[in-house]
């Protein structure tokens, strides 16, 4: 009892730890009310070209009017994970003041800051702000194509020189923000060698009946869009049709086999030696499969995983998670791998321990590793690329070291803590049928009901369910779409565990019929398999729109 005690006492200050840790930079007491004439500090963001959103750089990597002094804005640790690098600017918008030609500053561009604007312009750059954490985006310039000029010179960059704000605002709280570079209001830069620029703004303040609570909507309406809607009614019935399918599949090998058995027991055949298929490898099937503890270690992290995005699930219902919160999601996601990390223990260890008592400490220690080593490795692998061409992606090394420390002095100890009460609840795996000590010889198959067949069934079929929200998803983290529909998500979440699950047992049954019984590894395989394509999936599309 005092063992249980201390291990109690222990937990909760880890928690306390954690809340000191991440309390400081996810915490927020501003209340978004203003007096006329307040100040509403406008923060540059970054600034990259609109083909590749993903390359991002800081704001002032382009020769912009610097304020006297360049403030960086104290940032969460998802703002930080996601590339957000917010600075101060020289722009003065104060609340519901009009202003109109304000001069931002007189600047000489030499050529080599010239030669930096005709690159971005060339690229299409856009750039990216917050007022009042508000998103707003705008063009740095324009290209003309040579074809368009007449003249036959080339293509001609004009650089804008002027921003128009329009901020609509009820009461004491700011609605809507939107910026407009205008066209009306640029310089041609492209024969200059050298030239002086005036940099301007202007803002309008207009009156709207929309309220503090809904003035997120208007970022929803892309994923509210006929053609969005439509691709997600699309992927939701090719789901549901894979599935029947799926489930006319196992039915129609069910109905079959339970029809021979009927056929063999009506005729008064009984005989032992007659068993063929799954009934033959029934004192095989409960064998404890080799390599146990990296066995529960995979159960553990998967079970561990599939708690994280239950957890993000809630929360989203809730109304706690919502994606226009800058960060939000990556700094849940790494609270919630800490606070996860006793279920990969528990998972793993009290699986482990209903066939052995001894070794279960090995299984905890994988649980910690096999997840978290590769993701370390595409993290230096991407924050290397990132580094080098000075990308915002890039991590500070304070906030890797902050990572490395709350998972060494966090999320390990409760690893060993839900590994320790696995061990102390665990019990015996009691097997339906005895197993035979020499294990049966597997006769030879063909390819088709080898591993590697099956794990192409297992991942295509459940991929190709997924494919178009899992794309939509990934426009949501590698571009500025904003993806606000997790019920959409959920409902294919749902699918995609209702289809792994038919799968599972269909596949299991074919294994088992072929008199196959090293069926504990073979899903572990093919789960393992699929995570390994996904990451390398996942790694060459980083490193590809990293390079671009």
């Amino acid at each position: 009892m005092s063992q249980t005690s201390a291990l109690i006492r222990f937990f909760l200050l880890q928690l306390i730890t954690l809340n000191l840790v991440f309390s400081p930079i996810t915490a927020s007491s501003f209340d978004h009310r203003y007096n006329v004439g307040d100040n509403v500090p406008l923060f540059a963001n970054i600034a990259g070209p609109l083909n590749n959103p993903s390359e991002t750089y800081q704001y002032y990597d382009l020769p912009f009017c610097l304020p006297d002094q360049l403030i960086p804005k104290k940032e969460t640790l998802g703002e930080v994970i996601n590339g957000d690098r917010l600075t101060n600017t020289r722009y003065n918008l104060n609340f519901r003041e009009d202003k109109v030609g304000q001069i931002l500053c007189d600047k000489k561009l030499n050529i080599d800051e010239i030669t930096k604007f005709k690159k971005a312009i060339n690229l299409d750059y856009y750039f990216q702000m917050y007022y009042d954490d508000l998103p707003l985006w705008g063009f740095i310039g324009k290209m003309e194509d040579y074809s368009l000029t007449g003249d036959g010179s080339g293509p001609r960059y004009y650089l804008f020189k002027h921003v128009q704000f329009d901020a609509f605002y009820n009461s004491d709280q700011v609605i809507e923000i939107r910026a407009f570079s205008d066209p009306n209001h640029a310089v041609d830069i492209t024969d200059r060698i050298e030239c002086d620029i005036q940099f301007t703004y202007s803002i309008n303040w207009n009156s709207t009946a929309i309220v503090y609570k809904n003035r997120m909507n208007k970022y929803s309406k892309a994923s509210l869009l006929p053609t969005q809607s439509q691709i997600h009614w699309f992927s939701f019935i090719n789901c549901v049709v894979i599935i029947v399918l799926v489930m006319g599949l196992l039915i129609m090998l069910f109905m079959r086999q339970l029809k021979n058995d009927l056929k063999k027991y009506c005729s008064g055949d009984e005989e032992q030696d007659k068993e063929v298929g799954w009934k033959y490898v029934r004192g095989d099937v409960f064998r404890c499969p080799s390599q146990m503890a990296l066995l529960c270690g995979i159960l553990g992290t998967g079970t561990q995983l599939l708690t994280i995005i239950c957890m993000l699930f809630i929360l989203a219902f809730l109304g706690f998670l919502y994606p226009y919160s800058r960060g939000i999601i990556s700094t849940s996601l790494v609270v919630f791998f800490i606070l996860t990390s006793p279920v990969a223990g528990y998972s793993a260890t009290s699986f482990f321990c209903q066939f052995s008592e001894i070794g279960w400490e090995k299984c905890v220690f994988l649980s910690g590793i096999l997840y978290v080593g590769p993701l370390f490795l595409l993290i230096i692998i991407l924050n290397t690329i990132s580094i080098s061409i000075g990308a915002t992606t890039a991590l500070p090394f304070g906030t890797i070291v902050v990572i490395i420390l709350a998972y060494t002095f966090i999320a390990i100890p409760l690893l060993a803590f839900g590994g320790i009460i696995g061990y102390r609840f665990s019990s015996k795996f009691q097997a339906p049928s005895t197993t035979k000590i020499p294990p049966r010889e597997i006769p030879l198959l063909g390819w088709s009901r080898k591993t590697p067949g099956q794990m192409l069934i297992s991942g295509l079929l459940p991929f190709s369910a997924i494919v178009l929200e899992l794309h939509n998803l990934y426009a949501t983290i590698w571009s500025y779409k904003i993806f606000t529909l997790p019920s959409i998500l959920f409902i294919t979440f749902v699918l995609l565990i209702i289809l792994t699950s038919l799968l599972s047992v269909g596949l299991t049954y074919i294994q088992l019929a072929v008199e196959d019984h090293q069926w504990w590894w073979r899903y572990d395989i093919k789960l393992a398999l699929n995570f390994v394509v996904k990451c390398s999936t996942f790694l060459f599309q980083s490193i590809m729109k990293l390079t671009e």
